[in-house]
């Protein structure tokens, strides 16, 4: 800002003034050759930081930055829990399920059909989890937006994203139960129920 606009309209000095030097190389004298160049102008003023521009754009978006490693961290929490809520519901589901599976097994069930039933499950439990967050995230979109940046609330590439990523830890989630499930003896489960 030109020096003359910086005064305030009761001719009041400004307190702090900001100087940018454009410099060929950062020379570490650099700071002491503009404390110099400053003191030349006018003795009486004091040069407190010189600091590289560099500096100055690293500590603006510092704030920033750090925000979003703690929301990514949160993130990456939520998807652990989720995968691990998953996991447990699917394993109690499958073994509650038991003589079911046994039943089904003894008729003639292959082991890829009773991995593929217990995964379907685990899958169904996820996409209407997903349907109701997309919903939600989409009803909330504009009051997040003002903390987006480069994308907008509605990004189809982030909820591509974030779908795959749930869908897969779906999936590996109910394939563990399955294939515990598609591996028991349907006669020793026939005989445990």
């Amino acid at each position: 800002m030109p020096y003359p606009q910086a005064v305030a309209l009761d001719r009041q000095v400004p307190k702090v003034m900001t100087l940018f030097a454009r410099a060929s190389s950062e020379s570490p004298e650099l700071p002491l050759r503009l404390r110099g160049l400053a003191a030349s102008v006018n003795p009486d003023v004091p040069v407190g930081e010189v600091r590289a521009m560099r500096t100055v754009v690293q500590a603006s978006v510092a704030e920033p930055r750090s925000m979003t490693w703690l929301f990514a961290s949160f993130a990456a929490c939520a998807l652990l829990l989720a995968a691990i809520g998953t996991y447990g519901v699917i394993s109690y589901a499958t073994g509650e399920r038991s003589y079911e599976i046994a039943v089904r097994m003894a008729v003639g069930a292959t082991r890829r059909e009773i991995l593929g039933l217990v995964v379907r499950s685990s899958l169904r439990l996820v996409l209407i989890g997903l349907g109701l967050g997309v919903a939600g995230a989409l009803a909330l979109g504009r009051t997040l937006s003002g903390f987006l940046y480069g994308v907008t609330a509605t990004d189809p590439l982030t909820f591509a994203a974030v779908v795959a990523l749930l869908v897969l830890t779906a999936l590996v989630a109910g394939y563990i139960p399955g294939r515990r499930a598609a591996r028991t003896n349907p006669v020793q489960a026939l005989r445990l129920d």
